[in-house]
């Protein structure tokens, strides 16, 4: 077990897929208390954020030979909010249901709107796993919407050495879109069914 902490999210889910417990237990032990914390956040019942996470990891177990994760941090936290938000419109169906007594309400279901929350939630979680000095660029850049030239100046760095960077952190985000889109359908086929029983 002590070999397997020193390694890196992308070698543990290498060995996830392989069905290996122990790489597993390793996820798990490495992002269970900032993902309750997370959880509790939301849900402010740590009973509820705990059925979350039992949820969310045993997911990630049965679907550990379908799921290509490079960035695992990412990849829980937004399965762990999508969960949330899973909960949260199942109350609020409930609800609804005893108020109309029992009659079936027209339920809106924005499909479009969910996935934009979500890939949003998702592309912040792997812009804070880039390298410090990417990061920083990359928010110059895509949330201040500076030039490039400002950038360098701003971070004392060269014109070329900013594009890198960028070039870097889009590479990063591309390949790691990919592992969104599965998640997504995954979790909204989740939401859909839902709504149907």
């Amino acid at each position: 077990m002590g070999r397997l902490n020193e390694l890196t999210d992308e070698q543990l889910s290498i060995l996830l897929q392989t069905g290996d417990e122990a790489a597993f237990t390793t996820i798990y032990n490495r992002y269970w208390s900032k993902l309750l914390a997370m959880a509790y956040h939301y849900t402010k019942d740590k009973a509820a954020a705990e059925e979350v996470l039992q949820e969310v990891f045993m997911q990630l177990w049965d679907r550990r030979e379908i799921l290509d994760i490079q960035n695992i941090g990412a990849y829980l936290a937004t399965a762990v909010k999508f969960s949330i938000f899973n909960q949260l419109l199942k109350n609020k169906r409930r609800k609804s249901l005893a108020a109309a007594n029992y009659i079936q309400p027209s339920v809106q279901f924005d499909e479009e709107l969910i996935e934009a929350r979500f890939l949003d939630e998702y592309i912040k979680g792997v812009v804070s796993k880039l390298p410090e000095k990417c990061q920083l660029v990359f928010r110059y850049s895509r949330e201040e919407a500076l030039p490039v030239n400002e950038i360098a100046s701003t971070l004392n760095i060269s014109p070329k050495t900013v594009e890198a960077h960028l070039t870097k952190a889009l590479k990063i985000l591309r390949s790691s879109l990919r592992q969104f889109k599965t998640l997504l359908l995954i979790l909204i086929l989740i939401i859909l069914y839902t709504f149907q029983v």
